[in-house]
């Protein structure tokens, strides 16, 4: 994926360290049929606090000062040697819960389903559990006809001014996974970063099969020339 950076995303958040909960929408919300609207104007839900004002500008700053740092350094904030001569590259790891807020939990409860999903660390810290129950009761609300799905995603990275940062994998061509399936297909959707707003929903999809038991097994999938 090329990663682009545009700059009217960060002249936009100039205007916002002071407002506190008024962030773009990262993700599209469902609203169930039949769901009045919100008529709450939008005024009355911006919550003014100066205090987080402060703490967001010396926190935007601190990355502002970190992402010049690293283009001094080389791409990747890495010496250009290192970043050429690079083979393979961990994006995720599960040590912490650090790791684990990087990623959004989400099933069909949101759209009245009876699915859960939750992700916790593994033993000794080394590993992310995902577990649930996954149900296919479809809501009674007379136009949804399909339930019964969880999803794991990614946070868009963040850097100075709330600007969205996507992932550079340009000199890569494969996508390594080291899982412990269930036994049940999962689909892996990798979402580009486009220029043009009608390619905004354009993603490469994967099919994964996971073999289930205890043993743990190596996947490489979107791999191309």
């Amino acid at each position: 994926m090329l990663k682009k950076c545009h700059w009217q995303n960060g002249l936009h958040a100039f205007s916002r360290p002071l407002v506190v909960g008024c962030n773009p929408t990262q993700y599209s919300t469902y609203k169930r049929p039949g769901t009045p609207p919100d008529r709450t104007p939008p005024w009355a839900k911006i919550n003014f606090s100066f205090q987080k004002g402060i703490d967001g500008i010396k926190t935007h700053f601190g990355r502002l000062r970190k992402e010049i740092g690293d283009h001094l350094r080389g791409p990747e904030g890495r010496p250009l040697d290192e970043y050429m001569l690079e083979q393979t590259r961990v994006t995720w790891h599960f040590r912490s819960e650090e790791d684990l807020n990087k990623w959004i939990i989400s099933s069909d409860a949101e759209i009245g389903g009876k699915s859960e999903m939750y992700i916790k660390l593994g033993k000794n810290n080394e590993s992310a559990v995902l577990y649930g129950t996954l149900n296919t009761f479809v809501p009674r609300d007379g136009e949804t006809r399909y339930s019964g799905y969880c999803s794991m995603k990614s946070k868009p990275r963040l850097i100075s001014f709330d600007r969205k940062h996507p992932y550079d994998w340009s000199n890569f061509n494969c996508l390594h996974l080291r899982i412990r399936g269930d036994g049940r297909p999962w689909m892996i959707n990798i979402y580009t970063d486009p220029y043009f707003y009608h390619q905004k929903d354009d993603l490469y999809n994967y099919f994964m099969f996971t073999r289930g038991g205890p043993y743990w097994e190596e996947i490489k999938g979107l791999c191309g020339s």
